[in-house]
């Protein structure tokens, strides 16, 4: 009685309480922890989604945690929407959320940047919503999902590469922003040894997976909203609120239109990579409640903030101001800020490699042991200065993103000329939870229509170059998809790689 009462209780769903009371962590002693591996076990085999015991012990016998890189999320690591909430808005919280509410501010009144943000928000939600589902459907990230969503293996490799070599320079980056605020409250180290300090503690947290970013975000995620709330507050005390909201901008007119495409530009990448995050959803209504309260949020508390801020001191830079002008408040918003995106970079990286390794070569590497690599490369880069000479290069790669999100959408949910097979796995009971059997090898017109709708992002000038090459890379792939022209050339086994083995010596 006691025990289903304990199981029963809220504190099961929280990430914290889940860190040590995990249905297959081996840490619990006794015959709580026995028992309750074993009702867990129960509900996985009456659901038809047992676990087998091969990808139970290679979960179980990585460095950290593998997180099912190459798997299908099973029912018993899954959680409610509201840990997902907190993280979206975690990512949501940085401080490039600030510049971009103030640049509304200084060309906008406030009811138009209101206006932006609401619009802005809207396109935001309804790509992290389809291409979220997609993720909680199949169970898997974003890159294996690739497979099976319009790009065949060789085109999910490349995602998988792209989505590395982007995020990791940007884990470098945001390390190296946080290495200066430690300077600043600190001291004690040089930069360079900040950033790695830093660089090193994000890879400690993500090497355990996902249920550690998500007690993270518990506390990072209030923790700069309350540090950052205090010192913005101490700023606006010296102006009218009412002379905030009515006065006019300083800057340079906006649209309604520029700012809407603003605000969707600032996070469209983040929405696209959802499944890496979705795939632990339990349910597609979970993934609209946290996508809207976590994008919401995110939008209209800092984004609102920085509208306020700029018709206050006239200036983009506001997040600069309030960081330098709170004393050590300053820098601790900055630590709580990157933390929550920094972890992420890296996580979606990792998957990303570990999905280039299994496509191209045919071979499984651990997460946790990829991550460690990864997160040394991205500290030692922001140690040594030298990602500040390529942030326009990262800034080239994130062009290539928005047609992935724009293609998988009409795949799964359109054209589904390959989409279909991701449910024969699942209706032989998701023993086969894996991977299908097989995938296209290559997708011509894929290729060709993400080189076009990438383009489009980069060189035409009307609107936002990623939301046009998102919509663009939709109606082209759902164009040709219906007039038959979406077609794989090759198959690819589930363990083959696109480069053969080498033969076995005997």
């Amino acid at each position: 009685m006691h025990l289903a009462r304990a199981e029963a209780s809220p504190l099961a769903h929280c990430p914290l309480h889940q860190t040590w009371l995990h249905p297959y962590d081996l840490r619990v002693p006794g015959q709580f922890g026995r028992l309750r591996r074993i009702r867990a076990l129960r509900r996985s085999l009456q659901s038809g989604a047992a676990v087998s015991l091969e990808n139970r012990a290679r979960h179980r016998e990585s460095v950290g945690h593998d997180d099912y890189a190459l798997e299908r999320i099973p029912p018993e690591s899954q959680y409610p929407w509201w840990p997902m909430a907190i993280q979206r808005f975690g990512q949501l919280s940085a401080l490039f959320q600030f510049f971009i509410g103030a640049t509304l501010g200084l060309g906008m009144s406030f009811r138009n940047a209101f206006l932006a943000l609401t619009f802005g928000a809207l396109v935001l939600e309804v790509v992290a919503v389809f291409t979220g589902i997609i993720g909680q459907r199949e169970g898997l990230s974003t890159s294996v999902l690739a497979r099976w969503t319009g790009f065949g293996q060789g085109g999910s490799a490349l995602i998988g590469l792209a989505i590395a070599i982007s995020l990791v320079g940007w884990f470098g980056v945001q390390s190296a922003i946080a290495a200066r605020g430690l300077v600043d409250l600190i001291g004690v180290l040089p930069e360079w040894a900040w950033s790695l300090a830093f660089g090193l503690a994000v890879t400690a947290i993500v090497v355990h997976g996902f249920r550690w970013m998500a007690w993270t975000a518990c506390i990072a995620a209030p923790a700069m909203l309350a540090l950052a709330g205090w010192s913005i507050i101490t700023e606006l005390s010296r102006y009218s609120l009412e002379d905030l909201v009515t006065s006019a901008p300083t800057g340079p007119s906006i649209s309604l239109a520029e700012g809407t495409v603003l605000v969707a530009g600032g996070f469209i990448i983040g929405s696209i990579v959802a499944p890496d995050m979705t795939r632990f959803n339990r349910s597609t209504s979970d993934i609209v409640k946290q996508t809207v309260v976590g994008i919401a949020l995110g939008e209209y508390v800092i984004g609102l903030i920085g509208v306020l801020l700029a018709h206050a001191l006239r200036t983009t830079d506001v997040a600069a101001n309030v960081t330098t002008t709170s004393g050590a408040i300053g820098p601790l918003v900055i630590l709580a800020a990157t933390v929550k995106i920094n972890d992420w970079n890296l996580y979606s990286a990792s998957l990303g490699v570990v999905n280039f390794a299994h496509t191209v070569l045919g071979r499984r590497i651990d997460r946790a042991l990829t991550t460690i690599g990864l997160g040394v490369l991205g500290s030692v880069l922001a140690a040594v200065g030298v990602l500040d000479r390529f942030t326009d290069f990262l800034a080239l790669l994130g062009v290539a993103f928005p047609p992935v999100a724009g293609i998988m959408i009409a795949e799964y949910f359109v054209v589904r000329a390959f989409a279909g097979e991701l449910a024969v796995g699942v209706e032989a009971g998701r023993e086969a939870r894996d991977l299908p059997e097989s995938s296209p090898r290559w997708v011509p017109a894929t290729l060709l229509v993400w080189l076009v709708a990438a383009l489009v992002g980069k060189y035409v000038v009307w609107g936002l170059g990623s939301l046009n090459a998102l919509v663009v890379a939709f109606i082209l792939y759902a164009a040709l998809g219906k007039l038959g022209l979406v077609r794989s050339v090759g198959r690819s086994r589930r363990e083959e790689g696109l480069v053969p083995a080498p033969a076995a010596s005997h």
